[in-house]
């Protein structure tokens, strides 16, 4: 009898540690207690921070997932995702929180992939970026949401328009010449965003991101940068036209691995409306100024592309778990993407780290940089490259690299202080005698020639 008890309890245990989660959808208060409760449960991968304060005075929190939480391991990435930008969108938002309790789940019960991608990489989780939207779209209650009920912030504004403007500038550069990474922020821009736009760049400059995804709903596509196109406005009417990126090639790569690994956002089809592969130029499909996945690979070393994952900006909660079950081995999929390319550490001759050295990859005309403790990430496609690591006061390193479809390969660079350069110095006049040797106008030179030739007699 107590074996069977035993048994039993065995079982009832593991069902515990499986059993589904709650497929509903979570008011401010249930976010914050399930974050909480997946940090609880997994303390030793997990950590809780707020990057700010809405509008109306709610946190920003983050979720973030690493075999050493709040600390930065050198030479792995950090990966971010977003949601519920726009409040009434909260599919992105739901899944984000069924993402952080299946991460923790899968670790606990040693899932290997889910173990691996832990140790290897820096998760955060965003999970609501616009909380009082969302409070206002989720309060009209079942089946009466509003199309754009909630989509805004407290002030009325846009999140996703509310950015600073770099595409205008790099699209100059491109065509005169000027930098083409990082490009700086106007001197008054803290004034012209909202505090969630705020909080998000100052999370932004906080950490080295290299892999993004903004989650939104309405239609369902991976969107790829950029979404403003270089006519964005001609004689005032929005233009449409394809605008890449220097590395358009990898982001449709991204774009790809999303798409394929949903449950039907390859098929093309949906919502009434036809992506080939269920991707999109965001510029292609429409024009979108001081939008957010722009600016992450404008000024920041960030590659992000937009998911549109629902038809229904805020689904029944019926449909949740089928939504769940469609979006999960993407989102795994999109995370591991950030172990491609090329990695490594950039020192001095003397081993010392080198932060903010420009990474240069010859034929793709976007830099990325080294971080704060020397260490860079640059997403690239299987390859042959020529790559460059350039510092001020050092000479520039060149090396030739084959990428592989696999892991990351290292490239180490190690730069030496330049040599400066000395002018060569003029000799002053020689003196003899204590006498200044003169030096004779060429007329005078002139004369004193004929004078000699006239001493001599004629030859």
């Amino acid at each position: 009898m107590s074996d069977l008890l035993s048994v039993f309890l065995h079982l009832l245990l593991l069902f515990k540690l499986v059993a589904p989660v709650t497929f509903r959808h979570h008011r401010y208060d249930d976010l914050v207690r399930t974050l909480y409760k997946v940090q609880n449960e997994c303390p030793s991968i997990t950590r809780v921070y707020s990057i700010g304060r809405s509008v109306e005075g709610r946190h920003l929190y983050v979720l973030e997932f690493s075999d050493h939480p709040g600390i930065h391991e050198l030479l792995e990435p950090d990966v971010k995702y977003v949601g519920n930008m726009h409040g009434n969108e909260a599919l992105g938002r739901e899944l984000m929180l069924q993402l952080s309790e299946f991460l923790c789940e899968e670790f606990r019960n040693r899932n290997q992939r889910i173990v691996r991608l832990i140790q290897d990489t820096r998760i955060h989780i965003l999970p609501s970026m616009n909380p009082d939207g969302y409070e206002v779209a989720a309060a009209q209650g079942p089946n009466k949401h509003g199309y754009l009920v909630g989509r805004n912030n407290a002030n009325g504004v846009d999140l996703n328009r509310n950015f600073p403007d770099l595409n205008t500038y790099i699209y100059y550069n491109e065509k005169y010449g000027g930098p083409n990474h990082h490009l700086p922020l106007p001197d008054n821009w803290k004034s012209q965003v909202e505090p969630e736009t705020r909080a998000v760049i100052r999370w932004m400059h906080s950490f080295n991101f290299v892999l993004s995804a903004n989650l939104h709903g309405g239609a369902v596509v991976a969107n790829y940068p950029y979404d403003k196109s270089f006519e964005h406005r001609v004689r005032g009417v929005r233009r449409t036209a394809n605008t890449p990126t220097p590395d358009d090639k990898l982001f449709q790569k991204l774009a790809k691995v999303y798409s394929y690994a949903h449950g039907w956002m390859y098929q093309g089809w949906n919502c009434g409306d036809y992506f080939p592969d269920g991707i999109t130029n965001g510029a292609s499909w429409y024009s979108l100024s001081k939008g957010m996945q722009d600016f992450n690979y404008l000024h920041t070393n960030c590659f992000e592309i937009t998911l549109e994952l629902s038809c229904d900006k805020f689904p029944p909660q019926e449909e949740l778990q089928r939504e769940w079950l469609g979006n999960r081995e993407a989102l795994i999929q999109f995370l591991e993407q950030v172990h491609q390319g090329i990695k490594g550490m950039v020192h001095d001759e003397n081993y010392n780290n080198l932060a903010n050295a420009v990474i240069s990859v010859s034929g793709i005309n976007h830099d990325v940089t080294s971080g704060d403790h020397g260490d860079y990430f640059r997403l690239l496609l299987p390859g042959t490259y020529t790559v460059s690591a350039i510092a001020p006061g050092f000479d520039p390193e060149t090396v030739t690299v084959t990428v592989g479809p696999a892991e990351p390969t290292l490239v180490h660079f190690h730069l030496k202080r330049s040599i400066p350069q000395v002018s060569p110095v003029r000799r002053a006049p020689s003196r003899r005698h204590g006498v200044k040797a003169k030096v004779q106008p060429q007329a005078a030179r002139k004369k004193g020639m004929e004078m000699r030739q006239l001493q001599r007699g004629p030859a």
